[in-house]
C-alpha cells in the first residue's frame, strides 16, 4: 500500500519576491538614511523629516494590517478591537517616555506633568517597571499579549464566532477607551502622554534618532513579514486555512481549533502591540483616541482594500489607505470619512480579493492569453476557433491566387 504523502513545503520565497524584499530593506536601511541625512535639503532627491515621519508612521500601521491578515484573511476571525492591542503597546512605550523626561517637564518633578497637577503625591503601582527600557520591552509583549489570551481563551472557548465575535472585540475597546478617559487610571486623562524628550537617555528630537527609529520599524515590517509567510506556509498555517474554510471539518478530522485560533489570536494582538510601541516615539503622542472604533475599522479595511489572505496586500493597503488620507485631510478634511466609507464598500463589492487580486488576476488573465498565443490558439476575437487550422490565403475562385 502506498503511503500518503503531504505535498513538499514551498519555499519562503520565490527568487523574484526574494529580490523585491532585498530592494525593499536597502531601500529602508541605505537609501532612505541617504537620502535625509546626506542630501542637502535644497536638492530634488532630499527626503524631509515629513517624508520620513509618514513613512514611519505607515509602516507601524502595515504591521497593524499584516497582524489583521493573520487573524481575518488566513483564519476568518474578523476582530474589530486590534486598534486596543495597538494602543496598550503604545502606552506601555509612553510610561517610558514619561519617565525620561525626569525633572525637565514643566513643575520639575520627578513625576509626569499630568500627575502634578492632579495632586497625585506618588507614581500608581503599575507605574512601577516604567523607569527600565529592558521592562519596557517586555511589557510591550506581555500586556498586549495577556489581554488577548484572557479575552480570546474564553470567547473561543465559549464557540463566539462572526458577526458576535467582532461585536464583542469593538465593545471591549470601546470599553477600555472610555476606562483610559478617567483620570483617576494614571494614563493621562483626555490628553494622554505627549512632549517626550528622551529615549534610552538621548534626545529624541534629532535628526540621528528619528531616522534610527524609522529604520528599526522598516526592519521590523519586513522581518515580521517574513515570519508571517513562513507561518502561513508551515503545517501550522495549513489548519489555519481548515479553520477559516470548514471549522466543523477540522473538529471531525481530529484538530481542535482553541489551541489554533487562540495562538494566531495572540500572536496578532502582540504585533500590534508593538507596532503601537514604535509609533509612539515617531509620532510624539499617545491618548484613548487611539482606541476608538474607527481606528479598529481602519485597520480592517487595510487589509480589505489590499487583499485578504495574501501577506503583502494589507501592506499595499495600509500604504495605498493612509496615503490617500495624508493628502485628502490637507485638501478636503470634511470627504475624507466619505471617501473611506466608499472605498470600503467598492472594495467589497466589486474588489474582494483587493488591489493584490486585482493585479494577479491580470498577470494570470495575460500569461494565459500569450500561452494561447504561443501555441498557436487564437484569442478570443479570433474567428478561427481552438483547434482549428487557419484558413488559406484567399484566392480569386475566377482568375487564381491574387
Amino acid at each position: 500500500m502506498k503511503k500518503f504523502q503531504l505535498p513538499a513545503v514551498a519555499p519562503l520565497l520565490a527568487r523574484k519576491a526574494w529580490s523585491v524584499f532585498l530592494l525593499a530593506l536597502i531601500l529602508v536601511g541605505v537609501v532612505a538614511p541617504a537620502f535625509n541625512l546626506l542630501v542637502p535639503a535644497g536638492s530634488v532627491f532630499h527626503l524631509s523629516d515629513y517624508a520620513i515621519a509618514l513613512i514611519g508612521k505607515i509602516m507601524c500601521y502595515a504591521i497593524c494590517a499584516l497582524a489583521m491578515d493573520l487573524i481575518w484573511g488566513y483564519t476568518g476571525i474578523l476582530s474589530l478591537g486590534h486598534g486596543l492591542f495597538f494602543a496598550l503597546g503604545g502606552y506601555v512605550m509612553g510610561m517610558y517616555l514619561m519617565r525620561q523626561i525626569g525633572q525637565d517637564g514643566n513643575y520639575k518633578s520627578d513625576l509626569p506633568d499630568f500627575m502634578v497637577f492632579l495632586d497625585w503625591k506618588e507614581l500608581p503601582w503599575h507605574w512601577a517597571l516604567s523607569d527600565s527600557f529592558i521592562a519596557t520591552l517586555i511589557l510591550v509583549v506581555l500586556v498586549p499579549g495577556v489581554i488577548a489570551f484572557v479575552f480570546g481563551y474564553f470567547a473561543f472557548r465559549s464557540r463566539i464566532k462572526g458577526v458576535y465575535f467582532s461585536i464583542i472585540t469593538q465593545a471591549m475597546t470601546y470599553a477600555a477607551m472610555l476606562l483610559f478617559f478617567r483620570n483617576e487610571t494614571g494614563f493621562g486623562g483626555n490628553n494622554g502622554f505627549t512632549d517626550f524628550k528622551r529615549i534610552l537617555d538621548l534626545p529624541i528630537a534629532t535628526p540621528g534618532m528619528r531616522m534610527g527609529l524609522f529604520v528599526i520599524t522598516g526592519l521590523t515590517l519586513l522581518g515580521f513579514y517574513l515570519f508571517s509567510r513562513w507561518l502561513v506556509g508551515s503545517k501550522y498555517g495549513r489548519v489555519l486555512l481548515a479553520i477559516r474554510d470548514a471549522e466543523t471539518r477540522v473538529m471531525f478530522s481530529g484538530y481542535s481549533p482553541l489551541p489554533y485560533k487562540l495562538s494566531i489570536w495572540v500572536i496578532s494582538a502582540v504585533m500590534c502591540g508593538i507596532a503601537g510601541a514604535l509609533y509612539v516615539p515617531q509620532v510624539g503622542i499617545i491618548n484613548p483616541g487611539e482606541m476608538s472604533a474607527a481606528n479598529s475599522i481602519e485597520i480592517a479595511v487595510w487589509a480589505a482594500v489590499g487583499g485578504r489572505g495574501t501577506l503583502i496586500g494589507p501592506i499595499v493597503g495600509a500604504f495605498l489607505v493612509n496615503g490617500a488620507k495624508s493628502w485628502l485631510t490637507v485638501t478636503a478634511p470634511e470627504f475624507w470619512l466619505y471617501f473611506l466609507g466608499a472605498l470600503f464598500i467598492a472594495v467589497t463589492l466589486y474588489l474582494p480579493q483587493g488591489v493584490v487580486g486585482l493585479v494577479r488576476a491580470r498577470q494570470g488573465f495575460l500569461k494565459h492569453l500569450r500561452h494561447s498565443r504561443e501555441s498557436g490558439n487564437p484569442g478570443p476575437g479570433s474567428p478561427v476557433k481552438p483547434g482549428m487550422t487557419a484558413p488559406p490565403p484567399s484566392t480569386d475562385q475566377k482568375g487564381g491566387a491574387a
